[in-house]
């Protein structure tokens, strides 16, 4: 191969964006296109040698892909970077050596082309950032192809559904879904998507166990290099704790409601039983018949058990003072009962005290330690009234006693138990294994704060079948 038959052949590579050269087996440049001499700035025809082109540290690597690609004949490629005129080029470049053969039995030749990828690589790397970004976020992410089938869910989104990865790769997203979304609301959801544009709204889910998961959504269409939709990115921001809150705040609400009535019951009722107590003495002055003043006894004890009622109701209700003072804790349980005996699902329950005389007065809050005591019982008649057995006797038995310098209160129900997976749970806010409605799941953990802020402690010991017990200890203060 002449000189000018080369230099006719190579001519044809002149009209293309990359890089092309001819290497004899020293490695020398035999020639290179135009591409080649301006990118690396070459003007006369002796181009030198190819290595001195490559980057210092990669001048090894690149030689014994040169020499492979001679003595196997076969083409190899890498990766490198190129160095002209004592300068770095910035940019990443893809080499590819292959092994020619001269014309009439003369010596070899390499053809070497180089690509410029830096584009790909910055992109593989963006791509890459994204992925970890992804893969490591705590918001569920899933990506669906056009007509919404799941290509990709990262770790956040298993562990939020309950599914695991396989369960998930191809199906529709509404196998997450809980169905209480109307139809109107997801074609609306299709018809933005659709046409390019980004959509936000908040959906409840359903887990695979059936639990609710509450998310605000966004997903947005994936555009390709020609401006056409390939698919659909959607990523969750986990509402739950958030719902949860609020039906927890409506409950708050609805209990201060609670509140402000029974202080308007105690008006309301508050003057006709004042009335009716007055009539009462009236009436019980003026006869000697001993039917009649049992009969009004009767009268005036139920009217003065009423006011009772309706005054530790308002105590109750009101809001805390947070002042410590000294308070006979069995006198507190006894208005605890009956503030608990007050509501009819307590009324089959038979409440048993066994109250010491030795436990001393303290210095705690009234209204506080109430609201632990009527909070324990309560979770007691729940308990009691899930058994159905009709000859079931229903009990709960509160003694308290000093022991170690300590009053000890507890509190027995001959309910169901816990079951043992639950026993760690029941102090964690908005816990609970009532019925939806029938629970907030704050009461336990309410109770454990104020008895912890009193120094004191408060378990629970429970078999199930064999009923539970809420053990409080409260230090006694020594002067």
């Amino acid at each position: 191969m002449n000189s000018e038959e080369k230099k006719i052949d190579f001519e044809i590579f002149n009209s293309l964006p990359e890089m092309f050269f001819l290497l004899n087996i020293k490695g020398e440049i035999e020639d290179l296109n135009k591409s080649a001499r301006e990118i690396l700035d070459i003007k006369n025809d002796a181009a030198g040698s190819f290595n001195e082109l490559i980057e210092l540290c990669d001048r090894g690597k690149v030689n014994e892909k040169f020499l492979e690609c001679i003595s196997k004949k076969i083409s190899t490629d890498l990766e490198t970077r190129l160095y002209s005129n004592g300068n770095y080029i910035n940019v990443k470049i893809s080499f590819s050596f292959s092994s020619l053969k001269g014309n009439n039995g003369e010596e070899d030749f390499v053809f070497a082309s180089a690509r410029d990828i830096t584009a790909e690589k910055n992109k593989m790397i963006d791509l890459q950032r994204f992925f970890n970004i992804v893969e490591n976020s705590i918001n569920p992410v899933q990506i669906t192809d056009l007509n919404g089938k799941m290509m990709y869910v990262n770790p956040a989104f298993v562990r939020a559904s309950g599914y695991n990865k396989e369960e998930l790769i191809g199906k529709n997203p509404r196998i997450f879904g809980s169905g209480k979304m109307p139809k109107k609301f997801w074609d609306k959801m299709w018809q933005t998507v659709s046409s390019g544009k980004t959509w936000f709204g908040e959906v409840e889910d359903r887990k695979k166990n059936g639990k609710p998961f509450f998310s605000q959504l966004l997903i947005s269409p994936m555009i390709d290099n020609e401006g056409k939709i390939n698919g659909f990115f959607g990523i969750h921001r986990d509402m739950s704790e958030k719902k949860t809150l609020e039906q927890h705040l409506i409950q708050t609400q609805k209990m201060e409601s609670i509140g402000t009535l029974a202080a308007g019951i105690a008006h309301e009722v508050g003057n006709p039983l004042a009335s009716i107590s007055a009539l009462v003495q009236v009436a019980q002055r003026n006869t000697k018949d001993e039917f009649v003043l049992e009969k009004l006894g009767l009268v005036k004890s139920q009217v003065t058990r009423i006011s009772k009622i309706i005054r530790d109701l308002v105590d109750f209700s009101r809001p805390s003072n947070f002042e410590l003072q000294t308070m006979d804790l069995n006198e507190s349980i006894k208005e605890s009962v009956e503030i608990t005996k007050v509501g009819t699902k307590a009324k089959d329950i038979e409440i048993n005290l066994n109250l010491s005389d030795d436990v001393p007065s303290m210095p705690l809050i009234a209204d506080q330690m109430e609201q632990v005591f009527v909070n324990i019982l309560l979770n007691a008649v729940d308990a009691i009234l899930e058994v159905k057995d009709q000859n079931y006797q229903k009990r709960i038995e509160v003694e308290t006693a000093l022991a170690n310098d300590n009053v000890v209160i507890t509190f027995s129900d001959n309910g169901p138990g816990i079951k043992e997976e639950n026993k760690n749970k029941i102090f964690e806010p908005f816990f609970t294994t009532k019925q939806k409605g029938k629970g907030t799941g704050l009461g336990l953990w309410v109770s454990y704060g104020i008895i912890k802020n009193f120094h004191g402690n408060i378990e629970v010991k429970s078999e199930p079948g064999k009923g539970t017990k809420f053990i409080i200890h409260l230090p006694v203060n020594k002067k």
